[in-house]
């Protein structure tokens, strides 16, 4: 069955964008299935930059159909703006290309303005949220009272679903910050500048997606953010508001689990983190200040400095149990030149225990000391090797430890930012 599933295992940013664009060259269909403006994917074509945050990022391989899914949440305004800078770029989509779930829902202007002020209420326990609304979109939806791009169709139907929400969402912010009142006018005038853009894409990827399958195209199924952060089975309640496993293209696109025929999971050869919560290999010193400086390692959606530590095999051990992994793809090797002696922590110890899994709970986690295994380090800049035993020795070494321990083989491993910075040991189509 020619579909696979490029799911990040760590804390999102782990290079997932530029392995799907790599990808996306033998696949007929890439298919986005959950999260929304609150990712950004950076793909880095001929020493150029593109930062796609709801958009597929199949986007630069002409001949590949996108898809949206319901699954997801779409800001229309960020929508808009990220078309408008596809077109500067000399990307123009067209509904061919592009095919939008009727039932994905929007994220609307107060969606914004309340996670912030749900950020600033939490005090010293807040979440770390991107503050692009997110999170109260998935309530909402929830909820069952969020609005779906569906609903863009009929401006009547919409201004009426606006029109609740903004009666709700008004009168309980009059006890936190009156400033943040939202008008029923204005907030309907904004979204519908822009609604048309939305509408022309819109259509059912879930059906298009299946009759691919059966017609024997190669699909590609995209997520954003990692396992880390999934709402369920990451690290709660320090995570994003969606399924962001594998398990979440079932849900988010209306694809049965028979349909998947492989799942490639994204390591970066370190682990960051951005916002808040507990990471147990951090490194709060100038080691990790060095890292973040080499390796860019700065949010491509808010531009936060992203927390750096050594790589975690428990964490990345549950990542490979919950997403069923059949395959790896290494990132940003490159980045630890000439850095160590290296560590890799093997296993946690919390009250005695060993674990060579997270636990469960949050606090725990924090709690949780690593503990490392050490390995040498390499002083060549590898960025121009393209065959993996030609990588240093250390390196070698390195790799081949992460993929003894993950019981999971090794099939891409990233050297730099460029598509072509990549050495391929298995073809994860499988």
């Amino acid at each position: 069955m020619r579909s696979l599933v490029v799911v990040g295992a760590q804390w999102g940013d782990e290079g997932k964008g530029k392995i799907v664009d790599l990808l996306a060259d033998r696949a007929d269909y890439v298919m986005r299935y959950q999260g929304g403006s609150n990712a950004g994917h950076t793909l880095i074509v001929e020493g150029k930059k593109l930062v796609l945050h709801i958009i597929p990022s199949g986007v630069l391989r002409r001949q590949t159909v996108m898809g949206i899914g319901n699954g997801t949440v779409i800001d229309p305004i960020a929508f808009a703006e990220e078309l408008r800078m596809l077109q500067t770029a000399g990307i123009e989509l067209t509904p061919e290309r592009l095919v939008i779930a009727h039932e994905a829902h929007l994220v609307m202007p107060y969606h914004r303005v309340l996670d912030r002020l749900s950020e600033a209420t939490r005090g010293e326990k807040k979440i770390g949220t991107t503050g692009r609304g997110i999170g109260p979109a998935y309530v909402d939806k929830v909820g069952r009272r969020g609005i779906r791009a569906g609903d863009l169709r009929n401006p009547e139907l919409f201004k009426e679903k606006l029109k609740a929400n903004l009666g709700e969402k008004n009168a309980a912010w009059v006890t936190i910050d009156d400033d943040h009142r939202f008008d029923l006018q204005q907030t309907y005038e904004q979204i519908m500048a822009v609604a048309d853009q939305l509408v022309q894409f819109l259509g059912d990827p879930s059906r298009l997606c299946h009759r691919a399958l059966e017609a024997g195209k190669a699909v590609l199924f995209e997520g954003a953010q990692g396992t880390c952060l999934d709402v369920d089975h990451g690290t709660y309640p320090f995570v994003t508001s969606s399924s962001a496993i594998a398990g979440g293209v079932c849900t988010g696109l209306g694809i049965g689990p028979t349909r998947i025929g492989g799942v490639l999971g994204v390591v970066k050869a370190y682990a960051t983190r951005v916002g808040e919560g507990p990471m147990p290999t951090e490194l709060s010193n100038g080691l990790g200040a060095q890292i973040r400086q080499v390796g860019g390692e700065f949010g491509s959606t808010t531009g936060r400095a992203r927390r750096c530590g050594w790589l975690d095999l428990p964490a990345l051990r549950k990542s490979v149990r919950v997403n069923g992994m059949t395959a790896l793809a290494i990132t940003k090797l490159d980045v630890l030149s000439s850095i160590g002696p290296l560590k890799i922590c093997t296993h946690y110890r919390l009250d005695g225990q060993l674990l060579d899994e997270p636990p469960s709970c949050s606090d725990q986690l924090a709690r949780a000391e690593p503990i490392y295994a050490t390995f040498g380090r390499w002083e060549e800049n590898i960025r121009s090797v393209r065959q993996f035993d030609q990588l240093p020795s250390a390196a070698i070494l390195y790799l081949r430890y992460v993929e003894e321990q993950l019981g999971v083989p090794l099939a891409l491993i990233s050297v730099g930012e460029d598509r072509d910075a990549t050495i391929f040991l298995k073809d994860p189509w499988g």
